[in-house]
């Protein structure tokens, strides 16, 4: 006998419910947060010069730094540099981001943090909690940073004043908001991958590659990037719109719309000093990258400006517009 009109439709429901439970478990397995195994964490004694050298590299207190007393958290100028305590802001077509506390202090900071919740934050955008970390925090960089740096600048930061603060939340609109969505994100952009080194390059390009690709971050403000948020591979370092909205950051390639005429040598002297061929300065958010580089060594600022002068020369495009 033919099966009860019923009986038929509740198992097709039912099959339904079941194809809909195995993809939602599907999409929930792809999008979940991916983590450093501590097995990867070896002993190991860290390197606090070294350390210091990734943190002006990175930049850190650019971000990181508490506004300067009275200041609006989009202003540039900051009090101590060392004071960690977070609350600057960027403002983007998604909404506006705020830097957190990154300072040893155990409640409001990193404090609390072990070693392998600092490396997996660094490299795989994830929280001590589980959660996904914005790309605004730009582990897509620091992910080609190898552990040895990662863990000398925890150290190092371990070294640093403890400062209290009161976390302020992003102000993201929907479908931004939504953070479990970012796992999907890093399935285009997170490679995991470590830099590395390429054999047809001298060690001095090699190393300023490095600088510039992974602590520095140099791509993250000077790349275009794609309607999801990506940068744009194919146009790294060719210049884009700033990443606030206001103007746009200059190419960083050999182009005659870049750095053409600028030799090593006036790479290095203004990341050093803060002043252009043409006796101008650096300013705006640059003038903060500046005084970071400015720290470095002689010899990390020549290999830095080595590997500019060495990558393709992409020409600028005025229309590129930030992603809304």
């Amino acid at each position: 006998m033919p099966e009860p009109r019923e009986s038929a439709k509740s198992r097709l429901l039912w099959s339904i419910a079941g194809i809909g439970l195995i993809g939602a478990g599907v999409l929930l397995l792809l999008s979940g947060p991916r983590t450093i195994s501590a097995s990867a964490l070896i002993p190991y004694q860290p390197d606090l010069a070294n350390g210091e050298v990734m943190f002006n590299a990175g930049g850190c207190a650019s971000c990181h730094a508490a506004p300067a007393k009275g200041k609006a958290c989009d202003d540039p100028k900051s009090g101590n540099r060392l004071d960690l305590a977070g609350g600057r802001c960027l403002r983007t077509g998604f909404g506006t981001f705020y830097a957190p506390n990154i300072s040893p202090d155990r409640e409001s900071g990193i404090g609390s943090w072990s070693e392998l919740d600092f490396v997996t934050a660094m490299l795989r955008g994830v929280s001590p909690s589980g959660e996904h970390y914005y790309p605004a925090f730009p582990y897509t960089s620091y992910q080609r940073m190898p552990l040895e740096d990662v863990r000398d600048l925890k150290a190092y930061l371990d070294t640093l004043p403890a400062v209290r603060s009161k976390r302020t939340e992003h102000e993201l609109s929907f479908p931004y908001s939504i953070r479990w969505g970012l796992g999907f994100w890093k399935l285009l952009y997170l490679d995991g991958e470590t830099f590395a080194p390429d054999p047809a390059k001298s060690d001095e390009v090699n190393r300023g590659a490095y600088l510039v690709e992974g602590p520095g971050h140099c791509a993250e403000c000077h790349t275009p990037r794609d309607s999801f948020g990506g940068l744009i591979a194919d146009r790294s370092l060719a210049g884009a719109p700033a990443p606030e909205g206001k103007g746009r950051t200059p190419n960083l390639t050999p182009h005659k719309s870049g750095l053409a005429d600028w030799s090593l040598l006036d790479i290095a002297y203004a990341l050093k000093s803060g002043f252009t061929p043409e006796f101008d300065v650096l300013g705006s958010t640059m003038a903060k990258v500046q005084e970071n580089m400015a720290r470095l060594g002689d010899a990390d600022r020549r290999a830095i400006a080595a590997y500019l002068k060495s990558v393709p020369a992409i020409e600028s495009r005025k229309r590129e517009t930030p992603p809304q």
